[in-house]
């Protein structure tokens, strides 16, 4: 599953909600500011409910310290959608992202994102970036012929009345 920086779709939006910590005299972590980047699929049609999250410190160029998936929905939902591609227990909750990279530190980040879980403002502005996200995807997936026609339809009157086919 192709994953895409929300920033990539939404700069404005995403620069200034960017989740973004400052860690000092932690001992499991350097210090310095890190930024918790939000990626989302853009597969068409896809409906994971899930968010890769990358952690970078500006000061380091393009090293990624860290990636997080986290899937907030239930056991129930990533069964179902994975379609017994796997049991869902991987999919849910927060966790280290496999075959993603990854530090010795990647630990100690992955708790600080649990923390920041519990917040549940943060929560929903993640679901929230992850709807307008998929609403953006699928508006390109379906083209500008679609959109158009979709316009065309919409600005037609309607007629309070169905009418009936000629065949009736």
């Amino acid at each position: 599953m192709p994953m895409v920086p929300f920033m990539q779709k939404f700069r404005d939006l995403g620069v200034s909600e960017t989740r973004s910590v400052k860690m000092t005299g932690v001992p499991e972590l350097p210090d310095g500011d890190y930024g918790f980047i939000e990626l989302y699929c853009d597969e068409p049609n896809c409906d994971c409910r899930r968010v890769f999250i990358d952690v970078f410190r500006h000061d380091t160029g393009q090293k990624i310290w860290a990636t997080i998936g986290y899937g907030w929905e239930s056991l129930e939902f990533y069964r179902k959608w994975a379609r017994g591609s796997c049991d869902g227990k991987e999919l849910m909750g927060a966790s280290l992202a496999e075959f993603n990279p990854q530090t010795k530190y990647s630990p100690a980040f992955l708790s600080v994102f649990q923390a920041l879980l519990k917040s549940p403002e943060y929560v929903e502005r993640i679901k929230k970036h992850y709807r307008i996200f998929r609403a953006a995807v699928d508006q390109e997936q379906s083209g500008p012929h679609t959109r158009r026609l979709a316009s065309i339809r919409r600005s037609q009157p309607r007629n309070p009345k169905p009418r009936r086919p000629p065949w009736f």
